[in-house]
């Protein structure tokens, strides 16, 4: 799980570089919309490899 958040982050990186640094501005708007959806996918697996690795020291 880390390893697709990290690929997440990744994205969500380069959508921002793209939407907010001006570099693609016909789809700025499709990179901001994609920025913040990979930061939300980010989140959500960084959350799910946290709460996997809690349960697995738990055992």
């Amino acid at each position: 799980m880390l390893s697709w958040a990290i690929a997440f982050l990744i994205a969500a990186l380069v959508a921002a570089f793209l939407g907010f640094g001006g570099v693609a501005s016909a789809f700025a708007g499709i990179a901001q919309l994609l920025f913040y959806v990979f930061l939300v996918v980010f989140a959500a697996m960084l959350v799910m490899h946290l709460l996997q690795r809690g349960a697995s020291s738990v055992r």
